[in-house]
């Protein structure tokens, strides 16, 4: 029976949490995260923090750990065989909306699940992914996003970077718009195939990859001058982004309808501010445009 570390796990993610959180408050260089710590009747507990400042506009990297002795139905719709199982659940997430119209939203999650029915192997598996959404697009803040995803890819094999990049294009994707929240990046579920320590390994890959993809692009883009008419793109642009989760996203509709989740961490995702306008399009030609026309498509970065 192959040895399933979910302790090793566990201390993994805080310490990615703590990482990451130190990475982001670099970058904006006058705010710290707060730090949120609760506990779940049930079983579990986690740490939400949360950081406003003046590159930062709002953002917060959450982990959480949750455990019980029976394995919500809402939980088991797709995999009934686990019903009633004993089962642990942990991961770290994170959105980051930055001021600046010109420096994208970022998102990222890790995450593990077990469940362990008495006499029978444990049912386990690891997912996770960072994606990509500008509200003005630069092509080399793209190139360089898939340039670290695919590298965080490469040692697990050739077609891993590919497979993982059209699961994400898929994903992040609004069948009512027609059109991607942003320009992915990478996105994977229920992986277990490689067994315990490989698929553990990929999962620590993605998880250790974010801050070098996204720290250099806002750098780049955080002291860009711009006005009332890009801020003004920007939260028209934020709409999807809060259509997508609250509609479509599997983390954010299931901790809200199940009851299982932590609300306030589960709607710590959506942006500060937003907008929405009726019917509205961007005039042919400006950088608005270019947006729709150069950048939210299913493109080959790399190629």
């Amino acid at each position: 029976m192959e040895q399933v570390n979910s302790e090793e796990v566990k201390a993994f993610l805080l310490d990615l949490q703590d990482r990451i959180c130190k990475g982001l408050e670099d970058v904006d260089g006058s705010a710290v995260f707060k730090e949120d710590k609760w506990d779940r009747e049930k079983g579990g507990s986690g740490r939400t923090r949360v950081i406003t400042g003046d590159v930062l506009q709002k953002g917060g990297v959450a982990f959480s750990h949750v455990y019980g002795d029976s394995m919500p139905a809402s939980a088991t719709a797709n995999r009934p065989e686990l019903a009633g199982s004993p089962f642990q659940a942990m991961g770290v997430s994170l959105v980051i909306h930055p001021d600046n119209p010109f420096a994208p939203t970022s998102h990222a999650n890790v995450r593990f699940f077990i469940a362990e029915k008495k006499g029978q192997e444990p049912v386990w598996w690891f997912g996770g992914g960072f994606d990509l959404t500008p509200y003005y697009g630069f092509e080399e803040d793209c190139v360089l996003w898939h340039e670290v995803a695919k590298k965080a890819c490469d040692e697990f094999g050739e077609d891993v970077y590919p497979r993982f990049k059209a699961w994400c294009d898929d994903y992040f994707y609004l069948p009512h718009r027609k059109e991607p929240r942003g320009v992915g990046g990478l996105f994977f579920d229920d992986l277990n195939e490689w067994g315990f320590e490989k698929s553990f390994a990929f999962m620590q890959s993605v998880g250790n990859s974010y801050i070098d993809a996204y720290v250099p692009i806002v750098e780049k883009r955080k002291n860009l001058p711009f006005g009332e008419k890009e801020k003004w793109f920007q939260e028209y642009r934020r709409g999807r982004y809060a259509e997508f989760n609250l509609v479509y996203d599997r983390g954010t509709v299931f901790g809200l309808r199940s009851g299982v989740g932590r609300t306030e961490s589960i709607l710590m995702s959506l942006p500060p501010q937003v907008r929405w306008e009726y019917d509205w399009e961007p005039e042919p030609g400006t950088e608005e445009a270019r947006l729709y026309t150069d950048f939210l498509n299913a493109r080959d970065w790399l190629g």
